[in-house]
Order: structure tokens, then C-alpha cells, then sequence
């Protein structure tokens, strides 16, 4: 009777076991895959990442703890900001979360990648480059699952990460103009320069101009961007300072003008 009674603990105790490891579908083949589409890969930063002693965390909905992390920046200075290049250069599958390592965590910055080299999926060691606009730190990310990682792909990851780091091929304009107002996006997508943008904005939208003039009115340094050619439209944008204050545009041989 004795021995009935402990067989049947036995198993129950053997179907609790199988239930919980049942639950953790990620196969050592997921994790390699994971690995090969993550480990070294670049992206964009889309907000400000601060550098962090302590893994900054990240739910899978894209979610973060946005006042935690400008308080974290304050003290520690950015490790990426809006447009930069990150790298990831570590990682590790936790039982309900995903680490990864930006450009050499904390202790890594623009140097972090002299001399480091990383095993390619043939075995290859491929040397790490940082390409252009490189981040000026590193710092860790903690993507949280709350629950044992179940089967999924790099993609999957890339998606959840996407609010912060964009992991498509996207240029550092196009991954800027993400981070600006909405008004100020439209502008630029429809070509247009409006008051209150900066230089780099203007460029954005009308590229770099024709030629460019100054004046000093009342003591007041102004400098004209001319964009076009007669006949047709010119478009004159006005700066003080970094600071488009005026648009205007004529119509050469019209004698039109729309402020």
C-alpha cells in the first residue's frame, strides 16, 4: 500500500515537472537561430538609450519605464541617441527574458569595437565595424517575457524591440525625421519648409539650397537660403540663428508671392 501511495506521488510529481518544461517550447535549435539573427547586428537608435550599469528593461510590447530611463540618462549620459548606430555584441536567453548587449555595455563606447572580432554562421571570424554615426556609449537591454521563452524568430524580436531600436534598413534622415512632431514630419515629407524648423529640417525638405546670403538688420543677423531657378517658383527661407523665421515664395516673372 506503501508503495502504491509513493508511485502515485512519483507521479504526480513527474507530471508537474514535464508540465513546466512542456511550457518552455524554445528547442536549442530556436536558440541557435536566435543567436544568428541577432548577435552582431546593427540598428538605429529611435529614442534616447541611456547608458545603464543595471539592464534597462523592455517589454515585448515596446513599452519601457520612459521617466526612469531620462532619470538613468541624467546620471549616466547617453549610450545612443535618436539616429545613432547600435550594435548588438552579447547575448544571453534567460529563463523568462532576452539580454542583450549594446556596443560593449557600459564600460563600451565609440572605441568599443577596435580590435573585437565575432564568429560569422560559418565559423568565420568577421571583424565588427561601427559604421557611421556611432553611438558615443553601450549599456544592456532586458527584453521581458514574464513567462518561460517560447518558440519564436529573430524577426519576432526585432519587432518587439522596434520602438527603440529599428533594426530595418533605414537611413539616420529617415530614422531622425521618426523622432520629430508630427506637423514638422508632414512638412518635410511634402517638401516643404515651415517657421520654427532648423537648419538640418530645412535640408531635409528642400535639400541644400541654390546659394545662401546675410544681413544684419537692427542688429539682428539674418541669413536667406534661396531654393529654385527663374522662370518658375524661388523659394526664400530666412534664419536667425538656427531658427527658420520666415518663408516666402515667388514666382519669377509672375510677380506673385505666397507667404
Amino acid at each position: 500500500m506503501r508503495t502504491f501511495a509513493t508511485l502515485a506521488i512519483l507521479s504526480i510529481l513527474a507530471g508537474g515537472w514535464m508540465a513546466v518544461h512542456a511550457a518552455d517550447k524554445l528547442t536549442e535549435e530556436d536558440k541557435i537561430d536566435l543567436v544568428r539573427g541577432l548577435m552582431a547586428e546593427y540598428g538605429k537608435a529611435k529614442v534616447l538609450v541611456p547608458r545603464s550599469r543595471k539592464a534597462l528593461e523592455i517589454e515585448t510590447n515596446g513599452t519601457y519605464d520612459k521617466q526612469q530611463w531620462a532619470q538613468i540618462a541624467h546620471q549616466y549620459g547617453p549610450a545612443a541617441r535618436a539616429g545613432d548606430t547600435v550594435q548588438i555584441t552579447k547575448m544571453s536567453l534567460e529563463p523568462d527574458r532576452i539580454v542583450f548587449q549594446l556596443n560593449g555595455g557600459f564600460s563600451g563606447g565609440r572605441k568599443w569595437y577596435q580590435g573585437v572580432q565575432v564568429y560569422g554562421t560559418m565559423g568565420q571570424q568577421v571583424p565588427v565595424s561601427d559604421g557611421d554615426n556611432a553611438a558615443p556609449g553601450g549599456t544592456t537591454l532586458a527584453l521581458l517575457f514574464h513567462k518561460p521563452l517560447e518558440a519564436m524568430k529573430a524577426a519576432d524580436i526585432k519587432k518587439m524591440l522596434a520602438p527603440v531600436i529599428d533594426f530595418d534598413k533605414h537611413t539616420v534622415t529617415e530614422v531622425y525625421s521618426e523622432t520629430l512632431p508630427p506637423a514638422t514630419q508632414k512638412a518635410i515629407q511634402e517638401k516643404r519648409a515651415v517657421e520654427g524648423m532648423n537648419r538640418e529640417q530645412v535640408t531635409m525638405a528642400l535639400g541644400h539650397p541654390v546659394y545662401k546670403s546675410r544681413e544684419t538688420k537692427e542688429g539682428i543677423e539674418l541669413e536667406d537660403w534661396v531654393y529654385g531657378h527663374a522662370p518658375g517658383k524661388i523659394t526664400f527661407v530666412t534664419f536667425q540663428g538656427d531658427k527658420c523665421v520666415k518663408v516666402k515664395e515667388e514666382y519669377a516673372g509672375l510677380g506673385t508671392q505666397v507667404q
